[in-house]
């Protein structure tokens, strides 16, 4: 089953790597094969005042089951990626991070490793103690983990995890 996934990145610096992930289904049978259905429309928001920005990524989330974070060397200090994972948690998403500096930029370059944006996140647990979110949720890598093979069962374990 195809999964609605909303993807969270920083856009800038990375839209040729986040290109390369979201548009994997292109080359696959159908959504289905893929293992996702991208469910978000980012480029309309991306000007708009920060309370429609909110209200944009809650209508976004709406819906979906899991949150995938595309790693990039900025991304773990984005106001709006945090917010994309905290809202993700609150909603019981399955979450997961991707690392994708290893994909080639518009210049056809690769970046350094960026911090797991996960690691900001706090989640308290039946045990009354607080994990951080990347100690809970999986982070992989795009070209190490073979994500263009992956990327679905990637989803579905993470949607499963979540119980939905």
């Amino acid at each position: 089953m195809a999964r609605r996934t909303f993807f969270s990145f920083h856009y800038n610096g990375d839209i040729k790597r986040i290109g390369v992930v979201r548009n994997s289904w292109l080359t696959k049978k159908d959504r289905e094969d893929a293992g996702f259905w991208d469910s978000s429309d980012w480029e309309e928001v991306r000007k708009d005042t920060d309370e429609a920005i909110m209200r944009w990524i809650n209508r976004q989330l709406d819906n979906t089951s899991v949150t995938v974070v595309l790693i990039g060397k900025d991304t773990s200090n984005r106001p709006w990626v945090n917010y994309e994972i905290k809202k993700s948690i609150e909603r019981v998403n399955g979450l997961l991070g991707i690392y994708i500096h290893q994909i080639k930029g518009l210049s056809l370059e690769i970046t350094k490793k960026g911090n797991n944006p996960l690691n900001n996140h706090l989640i308290a647990c039946t045990d009354d103690k607080k994990y951080r979110a990347s100690d809970i949720y999986k982070t992989y890598d795009w070209k190490d983990d073979d994500g263009y093979t992956n990327l679905g069962n990637w989803i579905e374990a993470a949607a499963k995890r979540a119980g939905k």
